[in-house]
């Protein structure tokens, strides 16, 4: 019988999967998609792999519940930084900036690198989810500040926020390509046109 080393079992199966989750995190950063496999997570935590299959059944269970996990974690950030800001305006201007800061330190590596690979159905639609979930704080503020059509406009933001990743990936400054991206969606987003004050025709 295995060695129980918590104090229940449930709490020692909820170590073991965090143990096995954080192994596959470290491997998917070290060597890409493919270095997730039963068998490499099992090792990286001591483990045969006959029994990490008693908490997930394939390297795609275990990739697809890192990301999702990455996702989640990083739009709770999101969420708790946007919501700070007063105004639609500004909760746009804190989604583009929190979003590229995130990026620049490395948080969305997981969700990059495990994203977008080939699923089946039902992963692909578990990660569709997890995307729209950590969208739906631009959403809200771009349907707030009146945007007729706030899915598509988060849609066509969030291109511009992956092109200025992938930017900062290719070791663009974040002192450049935040604030230029900053400006960019503000234009895009009519933020401007907002902000400004009503000038009074000339006559």
């Amino acid at each position: 019988m295995p060695k129980i080393d918590a104090p229940t079992i449930i709490e020692h199966r909820a170590n073991q999967e965090r143990a096995l989750l954080d192994a596959a995190r470290d491997l998917l950063l070290s060597g890409g998609p493919q270095a997730v496999t039963p068998s490499a997570v099992g090792a990286a935590t001591g483990l045969a792999r006959s029994s990490v299959y008693k908490y997930f059944h394939s390297g795609e269970e275990i990739l697809t519940r890192i990301v999702s996990d990455a996702f989640a974690e990083w739009g709770a950030q999101l969420r708790d930084t946007v919501e700070r800001a007063e105004t639609p305006a500004g909760r746009i201007d804190a989604y583009v900036r929190t979003t590229l800061a995130l990026a620049a330190s490395g948080t969305h590596r997981i969700a990059v690198l495990g994203g977008s690979l080939p699923r089946d159905e039902g992963s692909r639609e578990q990660l569709t989810r997890a995307q729209h979930e950590v969208t739906a704080p631009l959403r809200a503020a771009l349907a707030d500040h009146g945007n007729p059509d706030p899915d598509l406009t988060a849609t066509l933001i969030d291109g511009a926020l992956a092109r200025a990743m992938d930017l900062l990936d290719a070791g663009r400054s974040a002192n450049e390509i935040i604030p230029a991206t900053v400006a960019f969606v503000g234009r895009a987003a009519g933020l401007a046109q907002h902000r400004a004050a009503p000038r009074t025709a000339k006559r």
